[in-house]
């Protein structure tokens, strides 16, 4: 089974930039679309945005476009999620999956945005 290892997480002020990666043990080009999902303390992990494989079109819930851009290589098995603007309503923790998601969670990596 593919294990999925999130990392670039950190503490940054208000209008910072992080970037995000999600290290696949495994394969996961042949996965049709990949995620970034967030979760804060006492909610529903929600879904970020987006990439599908072979065309690499994107989509993003509407609170991030425009700030953040994600991206994929197949061949290295990494995802990314470039983070700017960030604003203190982004502090969650990161997790990757399939989209929708059908892979084990990740330990996720926080990202918290100071005001």
């Amino acid at each position: 089974q593919v294990q999925l290892v999130e990392s670039g997480g950190g503490l940054v002020q208000r209008g910072g930039s992080l970037r995000l990666s999600c290290a696949a043990s495994g394969s996961f080009g042949n996965i049709d679309a990949m995620a970034w999902y967030r979760q804060t303390p006492g909610n529903q992990r929600e879904w970020v945005a987006a990439i599908t494989r072979r065309i690499g079109i994107t989509h993003y819930v509407d609170s991030v476009k425009g700030r953040f851009t994600i991206s994929r290589d197949n061949a290295k098995n990494t995802m990314y999620l470039q983070m700017n603007s960030l604003t203190p309503e982004d502090t969650a923790v990161y997790y990757c999956n399939s989209a929708p998601p059908d892979m084990g969670w990740g330990q996720g990596t926080q990202v918290t945005v100071s005001a």
